[in-house]
């Protein structure tokens, strides 16, 4: 069992109260994974102003010294890439090879960000008059606050954390208490790698303290957030009356549609891939598949065959392809789901048991579910579950196929499975969603290319990763300069 304080002004320091929290393994309740210290008002108060008081020497560094220790971070954290993706299985559950691919996907997002430190900058334009220079530049705002999910526990806090540091912002992150390990392990990285003291914090423990201050306090430039839509919405609105800058990633509601001309057995694969991989646990995750009637049986047969070839248990174990829910309460909620989806009229066709015996007698452990029936309307066709449940939509045609996935309140992620390329475009002309797939997962995503929701899926204002993120961490000035005198 590891412990880890808070990383503050760059110290590792215990909370002032003394006070500290615990994870365990959701595979096995019996290991302790990590213990945490637990941030009040004042430890997070120290944490920004750290961070703003690191400000102006940070700010001041060229772009490309400031990328030289992302490239170095980068570096680092590929020494130590197998250790940290056995602690991220131990604490988040997922499989020993999805852990793999998340650590590596942040070891490249510090590279690609190192890499785009060479080019930092702004527009040279031309002026109307002679003897004229016009430019933009890009300056960094100040302090930003993140705040991140639990279920991507490194990817998601650095490909807001490098972006942020690249630009010349200091940084204070939390990440969510379910899984606080890898954050505070990137901050390790970080300060080995030369980042000056202050430049990055971490803080652990309640969200209520950190979100009071970050609404509150007056060094708080800018707030990147991606976790569920009530408090994003919540956050958003504290933020309002100071018009600080803020970007919200709230959650998704994906389809994946199958028409009649699609290759079946792909679209089968693509959607156990999406629907059941990391246990169903992303804001991506295909959760309704929508399919024209006329190939819903066979469709269903084909996926029900994916899902029963699925081996779940501890994802540290060889041949395991899901591991358990994250915790007690996500899966008491992927069960309820399951029985609020069946009074409403769906048929469980597979799957949708909790698993207590043997291997899965100490974790939270289920069956990947897969309901047919599943009305247009209901509670599992419109609200985000966040598990391995996946329910079927029929349909009769192309058009009610884009209707009903765009009926729902979110839009982050949709995909296509077709042969014919003149409805693939129409769907990508119609489809409300921020990252459109056709033939592919609605899960995974380029890290150079930008991300987002739309509708009730995000504040729909920046985008997060690629070129596009340096958008949220700066902010543009125009210099306008006379030296025909």
């Amino acid at each position: 069992m590891q412990a880890y304080p808070l990383f503050i002004g760059g110290e590792w320091v215990d909370a002032a109260s003394r006070q500290t929290f615990t994870t365990q393994n959701p595979a096995d309740t019996r290991e302790t994974v990590a213990t945490y210290a637990s941030a009040g008002p004042a430890e997070v108060r120290q944490a920004f102003d750290a961070a703003a008081a690191a400000f102006p020497a940070w700010s001041a560094q060229t772009s490309v010294a400031r990328g030289r220790i992302l490239s170095q971070a980068s570096q680092i954290l590929a020494t130590r890439k197998a250790a940290l993706a056995q602690l991220l299985t131990r604490e988040e559950g997922k499989t020993l090879a999805e852990a793999t691919g998340e650590v590596q996907r942040a070891i490249d997002i510090f590279r690609f960000y190192g890499g785009l430190s060479y080019t930092l900058g702004g527009q040279t334009l031309p002026h109307d008059l002679p003897g004229n220079f016009l430019y933009t530049r890009r300056d960094p705002l100040g302090v930003v606050a993140l705040i991140t999910p639990w279920n991507f526990p490194v990817a998601i806090p650095v490909w807001k954390t490098a972006p942020a540091l690249l630009c010349g912002n200091t940084v204070v992150l939390k990440p969510a208490s379910a899984t606080p390990a890898l954050a505070l392990e990137v901050a390790k990285a970080l300060a080995e790698a030369g980042l000056p003291k202050g430049v990055l914090n971490v803080v652990t423990g309640p969200g209520k303290a950190f979100g009071d201050e970050v609404v509150t306090h007056r060094s708080v430039a800018a707030v990147s957030f991606t976790g569920s839509h009530s408090v994003g919405t919540q956050l958003y609105t504290g933020l309002a009356p100071r018009m600080v800058r803020a970007q919200m990633e709230m959650g998704g509601k994906n389809p994946t549609i199958v028409l009649a001309d699609a290759d079946l057995d792909l679209a089968a694969r693509l959607v156990a891939i999406a629907g059941f991989g990391l246990t169903g646990q992303a804001c991506t995750a295909t959760s309704r598949v929508i399919v024209e009637r006329s190939v819903l049986d066979a469709f269903t047969e084909k996926l029900v065959a994916k899902a029963k070839a699925i081996q779940v248990g501890n994802g540290l174990k060889e041949g395991i392809t899901m591991g358990p829910a994250v915790s007690e309460s996500q899966l008491k909620t992927n069960l309820q789901y399951i029985d609020i989806a069946t009074g409403e009229g769906a048929t469980l066709v597979t799957g949708g048991k909790r698993l207590t015996q043997g291997d899965h007698a100490h974790g939270w452990f289920m069956e990947p579910a897969i309901l047919t029936g599943v009305k247009p309307g209901s509670r599992l066709a419109c609200e985000e579950v966040f598990g391995p449940v996946v329910g079927i939509i029929a349909v009769d045609d192309f058009e009610q196929a884009i209707t009903v996935a765009n009926e729902v309140e979110f839009g982050l992620s949709a995909s296509l499975v077709t042969r014919d390329f003149g409805r693939a475009m129409r769907y990508v002309d119609r489809i409300q969603a921020g990252v459109v797939k056709v033939n592919q997962i609605s899960t995974g995503l380029a890290l150079q290319a930008p991300f987002g929701g739309v509708k009730g899926s995000s504040t729909d204002s920046f985008r997060e990763q690629g070129l596009a993120a340096l958008d949220f961490y700066t902010r543009s000035r125009t210099v306008y300069l006379d030296y025909s005198a």
